[in-house]
């Protein structure tokens, strides 16, 4: 037999590209591919990269230029390591990427990743495979089921694809370019994913999608279902203790939406809904296709359907044109509006856009002093709703050990990790939890009703951050 082939993937951006990586493995798997956590020992490095952090491209070719160096080193070693990008930045600059890293083997657009197989043959023989048209065929229909082994290596909670694809067309997105028009998966199809993922000891899914909120996929009796009914379905399979979802978009939110929040106890009260702006000028520069007011409208419709609920959202300050005043817009909306969370971000140019060729009239210098008002706002308004669960009870499903001995580590509802002294046992269960004290975005307290360990002083020294996985990943916010 031979011995297998280590396969290294590197995912930056959205959790869309988390899922990606995920099922790149699975499709490499029966090739002879399981994963190591380092670069320089893999025979595949796959870069699986996103187009929505300013100057994303240039971070490719910096890694391209390390991997570089780790190719030449294995060559002396006697090993051919092959080198994959893959994602957005290889659809958009598929040509441009072949062109200036000579050290490239295989581009591949996050279309076509289910033809990988046949691009690392078609590389060895060739010495190079590109492939970034938007193929006839569907991947989902190609895309080998994960293992059950690697679904229960990868925790209790998955992601899963419903729907691909924006036509939106906000000016300054890349989505509809690198991700092409939207498409929903069948509802059997993801029906049995969920099936398969609940069966191998997964208790939370997130759907994920460009826009998930649009989805309108085939149901079994051969009509189109949105999003709300999809998720009451999903709820329905024996295992799966909470749902979630992300990104939505203001526009797609509609009554059937409303209704799963309202009834179904496993879909979690957290909705990421990205406003970007809270000027209504800036909002149709944009191309957003909503007003700062339609955006209250649908936050209110949400809050009358769960009073519980709480938001997250995205924010783009500098937007050519936009004035001190209209920046003072935001900050009113998100005064108003109040989050748990959010992500924020200075805008740059995405060649291709609309927005790429508008006058920028905001400096680099007022764009970095707005940015800092609105974290510092969000940042207090995050504070302010994690220092309010101290002294309440809360369910927290627990996903792993943490970094400090004989702790265990969850989520709440709101994606708060929250840590608690208690036995592994209890990883993959739903337990109430009383919130004793806060570590900048942690959570810590005990189970409540159970003897439990001491709290103990060293809380102050761990971090929050996940398992070592082999894939490794830098991601964001949609």
């Amino acid at each position: 037999m031979k011995p297998p082939r280590k396969l290294h993937i590197k995912s930056y951006g959205c959790q869309m590209n988390v899922y990606d990586a995920q099922r790149m493995v699975d499709t490499l798997a029966p090739e002879g591919f399981v994963e190591t956590a380092s670069a320089e020992d893999a025979d595949l490095v796959i870069l699986n990269t996103c187009h929505i952090r300013e100057k994303a491209s240039e971070k490719v070719y910096s890694e391209l230029g390390r991997l570089r160096v780790a190719k030449d080193e294995a060559a002396r070693q006697g090993r051919d390591m092959r080198i994959a990008v893959a994602g957005c930045v290889a659809q958009a600059e598929g040509e441009e990427i072949i062109r200036r890293a000579p050290v490239v083997d295989v581009v591949v657009g996050p279309q076509s990743y289910h033809h990988l197989p046949q691009l690392l043959a078609r590389a060895k023989s060739e010495g190079r495979a590109l492939e970034t048209e938007f193929p006839v065929e569907d991947k989902f229909g190609f895309l080998p089921a994960p293992k059950p082994d690697a679904i229960r290596a990868r925790g209790i909670s998955a992601f899963v694809t419903v729907q691909e694809g924006c036509d939106k067309f906000c000016t300054f997105c890349v989505v509809p370019y690198t991700r092409g028009a939207e498409v929903s998966r069948p509802v059997a199809k993801i029906v049995d994913d969920v099936k398969r993922l609940a069966d191998n000891g997964v208790r939370e899914i997130t759907l994920i999608g460009q826009n998930v909120n649009a989805y309108h996929g085939e149901g079994p009796d051969g009509r189109s279902w949105l999003l709300g009914r999809l998720l009451h379905r999903l709820a329905e399979i024996e295992g799966i203790a909470r749902l979630r979802y992300s990104t939505s978009h203001p526009r797609d939110v509609d009554d059937s939406l409303l209704a799963a929040h309202r009834d179904l106890a496993a879909l979690m009260p957290f909705v990421h809904l990205p406003v970007q702006s809270g000027s209504d000028r800036i909002l149709a520069a944009m191309n957003r296709k909503h007003t700062a007011d339609d955006y209250r409208r649908v936050i209110d419709r949400f809050r009358g359907a769960r009073q519980d609920i709480a938001f997250s959202s995205d924010f783009i300050v500098g937007f050519p044109g936009e004035t001190a005043g209209e920046f003072a817009a935001t900050l009113a909306l998100v005064m108003q509006i109040g989050y748990a969370a959010a992500y924020s971000f200075k805008y740059s140019p995405r060649p291709g856009t609309p927005a790429a060729d508008m006058q920028e009239t905001v400096s680099a210098a007022e764009m970095d002093e707005r940015l800092v008002r609105l974290q510092e706002l969000i940042d207090s308004q995050q504070s302010a709703f994690n220092k309010a669960t101290i002294g309440n009870t809360v369910d927290v499903l627990f996903e792993r050990t943490a970094r400090n001995p004989g702790q265990i580590v969850g989520r709440t509802a709101y994606l708060q990790p929250a840590h608690v002294f208690a036995s592994p046992d209890i990883i993959g269960q739903v337990l109430p939890v009383r919130i004793e004290s806060l570590e900048r975005y942690s959570l810590l307290g005990e189970l409540a009703g159970a003897a439990t360990l001491p709290v103990s002083s060293t809380f102050s020294t761990m971090t929050h951050s996940s398992q070592e996985t082999s894939s490794s990943q830098e991601t964001q916010g949609a």
